[in-house]
């Protein structure tokens, strides 16, 4: 009877996306006829992925399985969490779990795609729990660089599975309480199935700095600059950071202009929840700065990624409507570079340098994700069976492999899963089983997943080899070249400067059409590979390159 229960009570553990990069974090949780989600986010796109605005997961699984899955449930309100959630609810409409700032923000992003009213959403308050199908879930506090921040202790038949969410220990955070380890010990103590731990600072030893420590560096910095206009860029979502550029303006008598629509819309949802104090006459708006001298001004912007379109980049290329830098201005970028993201920092730095201003990027930023010591923290308070590291490149999560090493767990307890893989586990045991299809769906203006791989290796093409079209009119029925063919180009060479090289390949295009007209083929197929052929082989002969040519024929 008991190998039945085993054969029967699985849980499955399926991460849809955020493995082996940091961004995209869904995974499925199934058991038996019931699945439950947790997060639902984007990532933004890679260097060769021309045009693409954001990058979500392929949701086939849970699409397939429409009928089991009960629910979302979201940890946290950042974009590689929640950026998803207005395309995937589209097709997979259940309820949204989340705290409250996270909810407001989710209503934010439903709102800007008309789907506030198809969505069902419930606000949780921390120790709550939800049941759903086979599952209950408890929203568990934890610290991080946006408030609201929840673990989720996840109940099922097989046993509890603790989430983290993207997570750190701070003892002083600047709002609210600090995170729940007592609850997490009582969880321990009932017997923990699985632990999926953040592994975003697995490889930095130590304990992650309180996020009040920023506060002091400000108070430093706004000491040490009192004569010159500070400009601050810093995470849209990280309203704490945000309160204390607040605190140290008031402080020093400084009005505050906000820069950037996404901080402009966090900072409205935050305050209007009461996570954010602004005191009255703080704020001005960015049309007022002139009425005031740059000692008395501090403007929060977006931008600290080096985001093209971003406010701080648009400054530093003086390119933005409203703000121009000046030599005096002191600029803090108040983060880290996202890996990837550290030559476009790197550049936005050096042009504000060059237009004079004093940029401080050391030390006016504290991570919001746990490091080696806080992570062993989490273990030796939860006890897990069996762990699994999450969120995080593959480095990442070998790190805190690492890391649970040292704490005592064998490496058969330890899941480096990749994005599809089945994890099915209960207290006999846990292996991967299997893998579904997971995937990137591109999103491109309004368009969703309808770029896909060949056209962006077209669009690669086109970028790097450029475009020739060769025009010609034909005689309906006897196949006659009436006009043309004519040539033109785009990205390829500049044409006067290459009229010579045009003038031959229009020869050999005579040529060809000549030979296809002695040849009686009337096939267009067939004539339009002839021109391809004929004009490709010229063109790589001449110069080395293989543009994109696009036969044109039309018929008089």
């Amino acid at each position: 009877m008991k190998q039945k229960k085993t054969e029967h009570g699985k849980l499955k553990i399926i991460p849809l996306g955020g493995l082996e990069q940091i961004g995209m974090n869904i995974t499925a949780f199934e058991y038996k006829d019931s699945i439950i989600v947790v997060d639902c986010g984007l990532s933004f796109p890679e260097d060769d992925m021309f045009g693409i605005d954001l990058v979500i997961p392929d949701i086939s699984y849970l699409r397939d399985n429409i009928d089991k899955v009960k629910g979302f449930f979201i940890t946290h309100g950042h974009e590689d969490h929640i950026g998803a959630i207005p395309y995937v609810l589209r097709e997979i409409n259940v309820p949204i779990y989340a705290t409250k700032l996270t909810n407001g923000i989710i209503e934010h992003k439903l709102k800007e795609h008309n789907m506030l009213t198809k969505v069902k959403r419930k606000v949780v308050k921390y120790g709550q729990h939800i049941n759903l199908g086979n599952f209950r879930v408890e929203f568990i506090k934890t610290n991080h660089s946006i408030q609201d921040a929840a673990a989720l202790a996840i109940y099922s038949p097989a046993g509890i599975v603790v989430h983290t969410g993207d997570f750190k220990v701070d003892y002083t955070p600047v709002f609210g309480d600090a995170i729940d380890l007592a609850r997490l010990g009582e969880i321990g103590k009932k017997g923990v199935l699985a632990l999926m731990c953040d592994s975003t600072n697995a490889e930095r030893p130590g304990f992650t700095m309180s996020e009040r420590t920023v506060g002091r560096t400000f108070d430093n910095i706004f000491a040490e600059h009192r004569n010159s206009r500070i400009i601050i860029a810093t995470f849209a979502s990280n309203v704490d950071r945000v309160q204390q550029i607040i605190n140290s303006a008031c402080k020093y008598g400084r009005k505050v202009v906000v820069e950037g629509r996404s901080m402009v819309n966090i900072i409205c949802t935050a305050t209007d929840l009461g996570y954010l104090a602004i005191p009255e006459n703080t704020l001005i708006d960015v049309e007022q700065l002139k009425d005031y001298p740059d000692e008395q001004t501090v403007l929060i912007t977006t931008g600290s990624q080096g985001e093209s379109m971003a406010a701080l980049s648009r400054m530093a290329s003086g390119m933005h409507k409203k703000i121009t830098i000046k030599p005096k201005d002191t600029i803090i970028f108040s983060s880290n570079p996202i890996p990837g993201n550290e030559k476009a920092v790197s550049n936005v730095i050096n042009e504000l340098f060059m237009k004079g201003a004093d940029v401080i990027f050391q030390d006016a930023h504290v991570s919001g994700h746990a490091c080696q010591e806080d992570i062993k923290l989490i273990y030796s308070l939860v006890r897990p069976k069996y762990s699994i590291p999450v969120h995080g490149e593959y480095k990442h999560l070998m790190a805190q492999k690492k890391v649970a090493e040292e704490l005592g767990y064998d490496k058969e307890d330890i899941f480096i899963l990749s994005s599809g893989d089945v994890l099915e586990l209960d207290e006999e045991g846990a292996k991967v089983t299997g893998r579904v299809h997971v995937g990137n769906v591109m999103v491109d203006g309004l368009g969703v997943g309808d770029v896909g791989n060949i056209v962006l290796r077209d669009r690669q093409h086109l970028a790097e080899e450029g475009i020739i079209i060769v025009v010609l009119t034909l005689e309906a029925g006897s196949g006659k070249v009436l006009a043309g063919p004519d040539i033109v180009s785009r990205g390829f060479v500049y044409v006067r400067g290459a009229e010579s090289l045009m003038d031959e390949a229009k020869q050999v295009l005579d040529g060809t059409m000549q030979q296809i007209m002695d040849k009686n083929v009337m096939d267009w197929s067939r004539i339009k590979t002839e021109i391809k052929d004929s004009l490709g082989e010229f063109v790589w002969k001449e110069t080395k390159r293989k543009p994109m040519i696009i036969p044109i024929i039309m018929e008089v």
